[in-house]
């Protein structure tokens, strides 16, 4: 009823597959952003998310959403280096913390599977476009940090890391290269796209103008001078 199977041994969605499917990865985002809202209530002693930050979270998702589209470089199985899509998608969670940057990476998740799905199996679809792009929200653990910026982009790129090798090794291991064992390979595959993409940010992140320029976005972000 839901899914059907496609020519390449892979799954197809159903018109009541892909209603199913956005109704439940909607109902993650919102449950994320339930548990960003209660985040934020104990910590700072507000009820969820201010009408700033939802205005700043959506605009992060969106401008990471149309950087996507523009690829340095895509790989033949999956995953490219694009215009800093990810640093866009760690800025909320450097602006309010884990549980804003959860809620905006979930969002941006849904999006990337609405614009381009990819279904192998149906488990995969929740580690390839909702945990792996959710953990790039990690980015607010150092939110409050020096040069907080840099170490949580690091640590968001490192969690969608994580969830991309696992989704190489227990869904695309058929696709490894000969005589390369499924995970060594999705360790080698899924790090030659992401961190090339975060070594060539870093670097832009280093030069003073663009930290300063983030730094004073950040103030307006929220709401200080």
């Amino acid at each position: 009823m839901f899914i059907t199977l496609s020519e390449d041994g892979g799954y197809s969605l159903t018109s009541a597959g892909k209603t199913l499917t956005v109704i439940i990865l909607v109902a993650l985002v919102l449950l994320a952003g339930l548990a960003a809202g209660y985040y934020g209530k104990n910590r700072e002693k507000k009820r969820g998310l201010t009408a700033r930050q939802i205005s700043f979270c959506g605009i992060s998702v969106a401008l990471a959403t149309v950087l996507s589209m523009f690829k340095l470089y895509e790989f033949p199985f999956g995953g490219s280096i694009t215009a800093f899509s990810m640093l866009f998608i760690c800025l909320p969670g450097y602006f309010y913390g884990v549980g804003a940057g959860v809620l905006a990476g979930a969002a941006y998740g849904v999006l990337q599977f609405l614009l381009g799905p990819y279904i192998l199996f149906p488990s995969q679809v929740i580690v390839d476009y909702l945990l792996a792009f959710a953990a790039l929200g990690l980015s607010g653990v150092f939110c409050d940090a020096k040069n907080g910026l840099i170490k949580g982009y690091l640590l968001g790129i490192f969690g969608r890391y994580v969830f991309a090798v696992i989704s190489g090794w227990l869904f695309f291991g058929e696709y490894a290269w000969e005589g390369w064992n499924p995970l060594p390979y999705s360790l080698a595959y899924n790090g030659a796209y992401i961190f090339a993409e975060g070594i060539i940010t870093v670097l832009i992140l280093m030069i003073p103008a663009v930290k300063s320029g983030l730094a004073s976005v950040k103030q307006t972000a929220v709401g200080s001078r």
